[in-house]
């Protein structure tokens, strides 16, 4: 279900009742969770967040965020726990066990076949078709996916472990999972002692008769994908091959990963500030300001497929991890106006930065980024047009057109010099004033000036002209065909809004109408501004969404759609109200 992005609709915090019935809902559906158990995955006073989104089939889903992971999704009013929930209460659901080279199909989007099943020497879980169970690894009870039985057990045994075993909804590494912290599966010993010995001995894993007939065959037969591609299946590849792959045998092959999620935001974000000082920063910059220096060079610093979030480092702040850099003396930090801290001095010859390896991406992730990274944004084309109104056909029925035709302005302005060629309307001698027919004076002259007014010259007729058009426009994004629109295009809309707690926020609107998800927009200014944004419905704008950032951010802001995004000055509105220097947001 999650195997390919989705896209958030809303994500607002949850309300005190409602926080009650997810509370009671939760002991309803998993009656293994005792009610303190119940109280830890929905706490009462920590912060708890509902996501409504679309998944890329379409499913609505709700997902419930604590403590920045998804612990909880709901669809069609059943609640599921994410393999983050899982890791805490692994005995929730009853497991079954398959291989390690198995879970990348999984994640691929393929539901779990049975002949990839392995049966432990106590024999399968029992459970009844439509039950919701968890699928672990061999030699590790840590669930890496969900899925709901296709059979239940004894149907399993009686098909001597042939078909389709488990619908997979969620997994390890999906979608989902990447919208939490990314941390790895914990190890979780299996109860039993003795792991199955994976050697070509078939007597040393239990195995029904399908599995039997060839021990080391595993098949998984894949979900249709969406554009009719034949169903996946996993390769033929032998448990003995499978072994000596890398990365095969267990989720974590990279030794870093046995780190903290901290010990490892802390190294990334010395990473990118070394690198920054190394290659992006130059003397003549200084002095530089922090926001900006983290904003447009750190961050830009960090590699592929990986995001930097201070918050999730031991530094906690910006500023905090600046003054640990200034006391190792590789940096002097100075508050040149009140409340703005600057970057005035580097010392580029400190042994940090001479010996720092800017670091290369390893074949593998690039290989795997090349086939995942969305393609760049480029701002559409857009052209101001004219649409005829009824009041003016007669002024154009002589040039072809009607009300209702849509025209650029060089058409416009060849028209009525046309027509006043045409009908002799040129004065003889000034050839710089228009006289007014009935026609003409109808068309742009007020009623007041219908009597006085008896020429104009080019400019002022042809401004009067333009003026009495209906607006249109035509907006054209790359590779795409030209889309022509009646009205104006409203702006990107920025504000600055004052809160209940007396806190400032800025709200963004309209970004779709240029091609924008304000999905991404909400992540990406999350990362640059290290502040929470979150994603609303528009108000009174249908199917319309909204970002709204903590603080006021409209520098950030400005910054990204002007000089990232490229868009012109003029789609925007609201700039002017970022924060002064020296003024606190």
């Amino acid at each position: 279900m999650f195997a390919k992005a989705f896209r958030v609709r809303s994500n607002t915090a949850i309300k005190g009742s409602d926080r009650r019935k997810l509370r009671a809902d939760v002991t309803a559906a998993f009656p293994a969770l005792g009610t303190d158990q119940a109280s830890e995955l929905v706490p009462g006073k920590e912060e708890l967040s509902v996501v409504k989104l679309y998944a890329h089939r379409g499913d609505a889903v709700t997902v419930y965020v604590s403590g920045g992971n998804p612990v909880l999704f709901e669809l069609e009013k059943n609640l599921y726990p994410t393999v983050y929930t899982l890791w805490s209460y692994p005995d929730l659901l009853p497991a079954f066990t398959t291989w390690p080279l198995v879970l990348e199909k999984l994640v691929g989007g393929a539901d779990l076949m049975l002949p990839g099943i392995v049966v432990p020497p106590a024999g399968l879980p029992q459970v009844q078709k439509g039950d919701l169970c968890a699928i672990v690894l061999v030699g590790n009870r840590a669930p890496v996916a969900i899925g709901v039985a296709a059979m239940s057990t004894s149907e399993m045994l009686t098909s001597g472990l042939k078909g389709r075993g488990f619908s997979v909804l969620h997994t390890y590494e999906d979608h989902l999972w990447r919208s939490g912290d990314k941390s790895s599966p914990p190890f979780i010993a299996p109860l039993t002692l003795d792991p199955p010995d994976v050697s070509e001995e078939k007597g040393s894993v239990q195995a029904g008769p399908a599995l039997q007939d060839d021990m080391r065959r595993l098949t998984l037969e894949g979900k249709e994908e969406e554009n009719g591609e034949d169903q996946q299946m996993c390769g033929e590849k032998t448990l003995p091959e499978a072994s000596e792959d890398p990365g095969v045998g267990g989720l974590n092959p990279d030794p870093a990963d046995s780190k903290t999620l901290q010990e490892q935001m802390d190294e990334l974000l010395q990473q990118c500030f070394l690198h920054a000082l190394k290659c992006r920063i130059k003397k003549t910059d200084l002095p530089l300001l922090t926001s900006t220096f983290l904003g447009s060079h750190v961050f830009s610093c960090c590699p592929e497929g990986r995001q930097l979030d201070i918050k999730k480092s031991s530094y906690k702040k910006l500023s905090k991890f600046l003054q640990q850099m200034q006391q190792e003396q590789i940096i002097q930090v100075k508050e040149l106006s009140k409340g703005v801290e600057s970057i005035v001095a580097v010392d580029w010859k400190h042994p940090r930065i001479t010996s720092f390896v800017i670091p290369e991406p390893s074949p593998t992730s690039q290989t795997i980024q090349e086939g995942s990274r969305e393609q760049p944004y480029h701002p559409p084309d857009i052209k101001p047009l004219y649409c005829v109104p009824a009041s003016m056909s007669l002024l154009f029925q002589e040039s072809g057109h009607k009300k209702g035709s849509i025209l650029e302005g060089s058409e416009v302005r060849m028209i009525i010099i046309d027509y006043a060629k045409k009908n002799d309307l040129v004065d003889a001698d000034n050839k710089n004033l228009v006289h007014l027919d009935p026609i003409l004076c109808d068309c742009i002259l007020e009623k007041s000036e219908q009597h006085t007014v008896m020429k104009l010259p080019w400019d002022s007729l042809l401004t009067r002209c333009l003026e009495k058009l209906q607006p249109a426009y035509q907006v054209t994004f790359p590779g795409q065909g030209p889309v022509v629109k009646k009205g104006k295009i409203c702006p990107i809309d920025i504000t600055l809004a004052q809160r209940a707690s007396n806190k400032k926020v800025t709200v963004v609107r309209n970004l779709e109408a240029y091609g924008l998800d304000p999905c991404t927009v909400a992540a990406t200014l999350q990362q640059r501004c290290q502040a929470s944004t979150t994603v609303t419905p528009a108000p009174g704008a249908k199917d319309s969404l909204q970002v709204q950032i903590q603080g006021n951010q409209v520098h950030h802001l400005g910054r990204l759609l002007l000089e990232e995004y490229q868009l012109p000055r003029k789609h925007i509105q609201g700039l002017e109200k970022a924060p002064k220097p020296g003024k606190k947001k």
